[in-house]
């Protein structure tokens, strides 16, 4: 018969079971969870998967319901519900799991409605709020009841305590009497028997009338109750008695409360303890960094980068174990220490922790056969005892293995073999395989025997597998390799640890060829395995750096189409706002000409018609910037030469050509006057403009050739326009003789000299000296338009 207890513990579950109970919350679920035992039916294992997971679900997002000290209420329940009397611990105890069942809905109810396959157990829940108040509010601890327990109790209490300050009051009296007090051993009051005394000096006892309780030890004391005080005692006691009917009475009528609520509390306290271990499930998982595996029937148990959940996490290193798909029999190779141990009880490990509903700590992507059993024939139990050798204890415990297997199990054989003549124990071991894979079962075996590896090379469905070890460092790395046949290495270690060479020579000789012969091609395997696994690595680096980049690049691309569509809209919007804007500016400037036109013949009429000329000119240019929002690229300039006083410039930011008068200072700001205004501009605001050199030949009375070069300071931008104002009469009429000078010499016919309106003086001046200039024809004021009367247009001849 299948002793599953032995095999569990050989494997460790009951370790495993252990850290599972130090997740529960209490002293029941922490019970519950030890007796946890491995399924052999399907349904069942999948149904306790379902829970796990869906519990590690919930818990990763909202946390676990707290369950916390809480106690096995349901056979104190029972009693009540048979008309027994609970006593205030008790009580107290039941209203702890009404609060944790309550707690367990809310739980619940402050959790998203995604279904999951807890729900039934939460919806058995049935919390009683009422019953959990009116005990903890009745209730002060496990000695004490509330006065507010009842009406009837706090009167009581409260006649109790008036008649014992009464008491108080009157003994009071008696200690600090100056006539009594004398023949007390302490002033003070205390209780014997429940009644209020006080202590009297032996040899004056009869001094104070009343009734002895007791006596000190000594003799010296008596305690005596003064007659005064005798009834009111009295009357202590009878309420007191009272009391003690009231509160059993209590303490009755919430016991009823809670047996007539039993079966409702029990179940719920039931259905919380399998929430708890559900939970505690969710909690180890979280520990160990499990994961919920593919659960089969009659499948294959296949292990991606699983970990023994009790070695240390940060050391392990993970590995894949397979067995029961291609092949049903694995056998592991390699040296001592090298991880083969540690590799079969982590396949049967994880195999029963899946079928206790229990997260494994492999990858998702694993999957495990829930079998009919597992056996395992791990370590050394030989026994002087039963006289037991290594050998006779494993073929013990073989030979019970294979009168219990079905074709659903899965045996673990560690050294098999081993113990005894090699080439006995090679020979038994490759039977033993044989048979069970008759059977059907299966089966991971280890062992060092070449024979074994050379069966699991000719026989299908019997695979090796070795665990990896580095001789240059002594040391395994504990990779399971599917596959390849392992070595012993145990002339590599042997030489390493400081053997004689000539002692290694000499075990090689020892070895049979064929043995040799075997050993060089497992050795090839395994330099052309590693050479291969290095090229899978660094094609694997290459591979996931081209997909990173294939994945920046695409990133790239779909960040900058999106900035094209994001700034194509921003276009599209800005243009339609820009369109209306200068539709809106355009229409007011239309009004504003509408309403100067209606008032033509008013007095003011030229005043309006020159502030409308001014307003449309700043609309004009405004609508021209607004509909033009493109802003030119600042262009750095940098000055040919540096400024000498003299040089005409350009003064950027206003536009205006001016005269420096002093060069920078060493601040960097020249001294330029603009017209009648002198200003410090820095340097970088100024342009220095260079002016062309006219060159002319004379008339007809100048036929010598000769030629003159003139060079005007009234020379403009716009060559045809002179603009006097701000100078004064003498220093105007100077200008203006020498610019219509170069516009005769550059044959210009046409030109508009800029006075101003002001007093009109300048204006006045000006005209006279046009109509007596020998080079004018004809001048006259300048219309709407044109700047009307503050300025002249004059034809030159």
């Amino acid at each position: 018969m299948y002793d599953m207890e032995k095999h569990c513990r050989v494997l460790e579950l009951d370790k495993i079971l252990t850290m599972l109970s130090e997740c529960c919350g209490c002293d029941n679920s922490k019970q519950q969870a030890l007796s946890i035992r491995p399924t052999d039916d399907f349904d069942t294992a999948a149904e306790r998967m379902k829970l796990t997971t869906d519990a590690a679900q919930l818990a990763a997002r909202f946390g676990t319901p707290s369950v916390y000290g809480i106690k096995d209420v349901t056979t104190n329940v029972r009693r009540a519900q048979v008309g027994s009397s609970m006593t205030l611990g008790e009580l107290l105890d039941v209203a702890r799991v009404l609060k944790a069942i309550r707690g367990a809905v809310e739980y619940r109810a402050e959790c998203e409605n995604a279904e999951t396959s807890l729900d039934d157990m939460f919806h058995t829940l049935t919390p009683n709020l009422e019953l959990e108040s009116l005990i903890t509010d009745s209730i002060l601890s496990e000695e004490e009841l509330a006065d507010t327990a009842s009406a009837e109790l706090r009167d009581i209490r409260r006649k109790i305590r008036n008649t014992e300050a009464g008491i108080r009051g009157q003994l009071d009296k008696i200690i600090r009497s100056p006539a009594t007090s004398k023949y007390l051993q302490d002033q003070l009051i205390t209780m014997r028997d429940g009644r209020f005394v006080v202590p009297v000096k032996a040899e004056h006892r009869n001094e104070i009338k009343g009734m002895v309780h007791d006596t000190s030890a000594s003799g010296a004391t008596f305690f005596i109750e003064p007659a005064a005080v005798v009834e009111a005692n009295n009357e202590i006691r009878i309420l007191k008695a009272r009391e003690r009917e009231e509160i059993n009475r209590i303490i009755a009528a919430m016991s009823s409360q809670v047996g007539s609520f039993a079966p409702y509390l029990c179940e719920s306290f039931e259905m919380l303890m399998k929430l708890d271990v559900c939970f505690a499930k969710a909690k180890l998982a979280r520990k160990m960094r499990a994961e919920t595996p593919t659960l089969t029937k009659k499948g294959a148990i296949i292990l991606k980068q699983a970990r023994h959940p009790l070695i240390d996490s940060t050391k392990i290193v993970p590995t894949d174990i397979a067995v029961g798909g291609e092949y049903d029999t694995l056998v592991v190779t390699g040296p001592n220490t090298g991880g083969k141990t540690v590799t079969i009880k982590t396949a049967g490990l994880l195999t029963l922790m899946a079928a206790c509903g229990l997260m494994i700590p492999a990858l998702s992507t694993s999957s495990v056969c829930i079998c009919d059993a597992v056996f395992a024939d791990i370590g050394d139990e030989q026994s002087i005892e039963q006289s037991l050798s290594t050998f006779s204890s494993h073929m013990t415990n073989i030979i019970k293995i294979l009168e219990d297997v079905t074709p659903n199990c899965l045996v673990l054989m560690d050294e098999l073999g081993a113990g005894t003549d090699p080439v006995e124990g090679a020979a038994l071991a490759i039977a033993i395989i044989e048979r069970l894979r008759k059977i059907g079962c299966k089966t991971i075996a280890t062992t060092h025997y070449a024979e074994i590896k050379m069966f699991a090379l000719q026989t299908p469905g019997v695979e090796n597998a070795s665990c990896e070890f580095d001789v240059a460092s002594l040391k395994p790395t504990y990779r399971l390799l599917t596959g390849v046949p392992g070595r012993s290495n145990a002339f590599a270690i042997s030489q390493r640890l400081g053997m004689r060479d000539d002692i290694i020579a000499r075990a090689g000789e020892l070895i049979s060829n064929e043995n040799a012969r075997f050993e060089d091609v497992v050795s090839k395997l395994e330099e052309s395995r590693q050479e291969m696994e290095r090229e899978l690595e660094q094609l694997r680096a290459d591979r996931a750096a081209a997909q990173a980049y294939r994945r920046e690049a695409e990133d790239m691309r779909r960040r900058v189409e999106a900035e094209k569509n994001r700034e194509v809209e921003q276009a599209k919007a800005e243009s339609r706002r820009l369109i209306e804007k200068v539709n809106y500016q355009a229409q007011q400037l239309l009004d504003e000409l509408d309403e100067i036109k209606k008032q033509k013949n008013s007095e003011n009429f030229a005043d309006l018609a020159a502030r409308a000329r001014a307003q449309v000119k700043s609309g004009v240019n405004t609508l021209y910037e607004t509909a033009d929002p493109i802003e030119e690229k600042k262009q750095t300039y940098i000055l040919p030469r540096k400024l000498v006083s003299g040089d005409t410039v350009l003064i950027n930011s206003l536009g205006r050509e001016g005269t420096v008068i002093s060069p920078p200072d060493n601040s960097g700001n020249a001294l330029v006057q603009a017209g009648i205004m002198k200003m410090k501009v820095p340097v970088s605001d100024l342009r220095l403009v260079e002016k062309q050199k006219v060159t002319y030949s004379g008339s007809a009375k100048h036929t010598g050739g000769v030629s003159k070069k003139v060079t005007s300071a009234a020379e403009r931008s716009a060559s045809t326009e002179i603009d006097l104002r701000g100078m004064t009469t003498e220093e105007a009429l100077m200008d203006l003789d020498a610019f219509i000078d170069n516009c005769v010499l550059s044959g210009l016919n046409l030109i508009t000299v800029i006075h101003g309106k002001g007093t009109g003086a300048l204006r006045t001046a000006v005209q006279k000296h046009l109509r007596a200039h020998k080079n004018v024809r004809t001048f006259r004021l300048g219309v709407f338009g044109e700047g009307e009367s503050g300025v002249t247009i004059a034809e030159l001849k």
